[in-house]
């Protein structure tokens, strides 16, 4: 019983929980993640999250999931052809990345430095440093080059305004 409620207390802890204070109680709880991460609401580590290594300052947004392993072993087991067998793989990902919200990282990935993975995508293969990845399956976009290019200009400059500031600005901005 007083597992339960521990278990319970946890949860509510995690719900309530900012990105920043979210990463601190899933390193507590043992998950290899670097320093400075975020985590959204809502992230699976899959079943054996202790195969997931997550580098510095990754933020990892809203629905992401991390599978370890490969489901679809059930049927080769259901069919006896390899009886109680399973397949795993470790996932890795680097620092300075951004998960993109319910995108799913497969079993054996590598996500190097520098990454940005798209919204919805499905990473089934490694992906090299310095890239945009999107879609599904995942695959190379741009370059960070490319990203801050495209945004060196364009990019606006809120990130230290009030809400209400950052409202005004976004207003005028849009002529709404």
């Amino acid at each position: 019983m007083i597992n339960i409620i521990r278990r319970g207390i946890r949860l509510v802890k995690m719900r309530l929980a900012s990105p920043s204070r979210r990463a601190e109680l899933l390193r507590a709880d043992g998950i290899n993640l670097g320093e400075g991460c975020q985590i959204y609401s809502n992230v699976t580590f899959g079943s054996e999250p202790y195969l997931i290594e997550i580098g510095d300052h990754v933020r990892i947004t809203n629905g992401v999931i991390f599978i370890t392993h490969d489901g679809g072993m059930w049927v080769l087991r259901n069919n006896g052809l390899l009886k109680d067998a399973d397949a795993f793989g470790r996932i890795k990902v680097g620092n300075n990345v951004h998960i993109g919200i319910n995108a799913v990282i497969m079993p054996g990935v590598k996500i190097g430095d520098n990454v940005v993975v798209g919204v919805g995508a499905v990473v089934t293969k490694d992906i090299p440093s310095n890239s945009i990845v999107a879609g599904i399956p995942a695959r190379v976009i741009k370059t960070i080059n490319d990203y801050y290019d495209k945004h060196r200009v364009t990019a606006d400059f809120t990130k230290n305004l009030s809400s209400e500031e950052k409202k005004k600005y976004l207003l005028q901005k849009y002529k709404i």
